[in-house]
């Protein structure tokens, strides 16, 4: 009889320790998961490593202290006024401090660099210009930043929230809102740039909030992409592929948007895209091509679309890392 009772109580326990883990297994990723390390093309950017921290509150300071290319972590204390640009140098980590520094009125420039970290950024209205401009340049990750602008101006008065253009290469976007915007992410820049784009441009888009963007979720000119666990809200035309670019969309959620992706819009030559394990939310798809682009060349676990909403809303933006 005791054994009886012991191999029970071991059987109750068994189930009870299964139950647990499948509901850990269940529940979606939080702030608290946030990456130590890029995941995607973007993976071995290490910035300014370990380098001593440097704390900033001015302009000139920080302008002084992202320049050059020697390792380098800068962190940004408060929200800074600019116009235009700054240039941010290689090897490099910006990180704000707390939910809300950063920038306003302009952006940053990553222009013929290399490994750089940009986290926990506030970057907003940047007037005539990109949020974050990334061009020439390779091994970036762009991380846990809110930037935004308004849609009370023409589509033109601001520019991008993330342009990454000019054969940049090896690029991870993750955990950033986008907000307030009428054109969100633009990835090589024009239709006669071939020469120079093709065989390049490798970006990952995973759990970023695109909120009220209207388009450009982003849209990608001969490169490859990798789109998932994404969250979009609010948008015309979302995923757009095109001069032949390949776009993998997997596991993304869609509301209150008009096209999910494309591949046929505005565009010299039609993109392909492969979907996979979306929630269309009702949205439209324009698929004149279907892609080879079916499996990424690099680890990563992508979550189920059911808990992406909750996991992108707990987790994206300032002040969760």
């Amino acid at each position: 009889m005791y054994v009886l009772r012991a191999q029970s109580q071991r059987t109750v326990l068994a189930a009870a320790a299964a139950l647990a883990a499948a509901a850990v297994l269940a529940l979606p990723r939080t702030a608290a998961a946030a990456d130590s390390s890029p995941v995607g093309y973007g993976a071995g950017t290490t910035g300014g490593g370990s380098a001593t921290a440097v704390t900033v509150s001015t302009l000139s300071a920080f302008t002084s202290a992202v320049s050059g290319s020697t390792a380098k972590v800068v962190k940004v204390n408060g929200l800074i006024s600019l116009s235009g640009q700054v240039d941010v140098g290689s090897n490099t980590t910006i990180l704000g401090v707390g939910s809300a520094s950063g920038f306003t009125g302009g952006g940053l420039r990553l222009k013929k660099v290399t490994n750089v970290v940009v986290r926990n950024l506030n970057i907003s209205k940047a007037v005539g210009t990109d949020a974050i401009t990334v061009q020439t340049s390779t091994k970036v990750w762009l991380d846990h930043n809110t930037l935004s602008s308004d849609r009370d101006h023409d589509k033109d008065y601001y520019d991008g929230l993330v342009d990454i253009t000019h054969a940049s290469d090896y690029v991870t976007v993750s955990w950033n809102v986008f907000k307030d915007h009428w054109k969100g992410s633009l990835v090589g820049h024009s239709d006669s740039n071939a020469s120079e784009d093709t065989g390049h441009l490798r970006v990952t888009y995973h759990h970023n909030w695109f909120s009220d963007v209207n388009s450009r979720i982003p849209s990608l000119r001969f490169g490859t992409g990798h789109f998932y666990d994404n969250y979009v809200v609010g948008a015309e035309t979302a995923v757009h592929s095109r001069m032949g670019a390949q776009m993998l969309v997997e596991n993304n959620v869609f509301r209150d948007t008009e096209v999910a992706v494309t591949t046929s819009r505005d565009s010299d030559e039609d993109g392909y895209a492969n979907l996979t394990g979306n929630d269309l939310g009702g949205a439209a798809t324009e698929i004149s091509q279907v892609g080879t682009f079916t499996s990424p060349p690099y680890g990563y676990t992508a979550e189920p679309a059911s808990t992406v909403v909750a996991s992108v809303t707990a987790g994206a933006g300032t002040g969760k890392i």
